[in-house]
This record gives C-alpha cells, structure tokens and sequence, in this order.
C-alpha cells in the first residue's frame, strides 16, 4: 500500500550551489527508486531563521512523491547522515 508524502530537504551550501545540487538529484532519484515522485519544488538558496552547522543560508528543494509506509523512516536516516543535509522533514499527506 501507498501513502502520499511532502518531504522539504534544506541542502548546506558550504561546498557550493552545485554540490547542493547533486545531492538533490541523489535524493529525487532515490525517491523515485522507492515510489513515484509527484512534483519537486526548488525553493533556491535563502536565508535560514537562525546558524545550522555556523552556515545562514540553505538550498531549499520541496518534495512530493508516493511510496510505501516504510519508505518516509530510511529517507530520514539517509537524510540524517548524510554530509550536505541540513534539516529534513517528511510528512504524511
């Protein structure tokens, strides 16, 4: 069974625009392994609320895709160790 979720990843720019990139098509590809990727939103660099990791801007790529309940909790654990992401948030639509 397929659950439809929104996922927002704020990608650190400390290695550039074009790192951020990268690893956001990593993530979208890796939705889309896992499910079916509805729409990707990039919100572009802006300025964070406050210092994540000393850094105040953020590349901001808003996702909406559809896979298995499972999915949501290794996307975060991927998201959570991997160099590059600031903050990820994933909800159930």
């Amino acid at each position: 069974m397929s659950n439809s979720y929104e996922t927002i990843i704020v990608y650190s720019l400390a290695k550039g625009e074009e790192a951020a990139k990268e690893l956001h098509a990593k993530f979208e590809a890796m939705m889309a392994a896992n499910g079916t990727v509805d729409s990707v939103d990039e919100w572009g660099k802006r300025k964070l609320a406050y210092l994540i990791d000393d850094e105040a801007e953020g590349f901001y790529v808003f996702y909406t895709f559809t896979a298995a309940a499972e999915f949501p909790a290794e996307l975060e654990r991927v998201a959570g160790i991997t160099d590059g992401v600031l903050r990820v948030m994933v909800i159930k639509k």
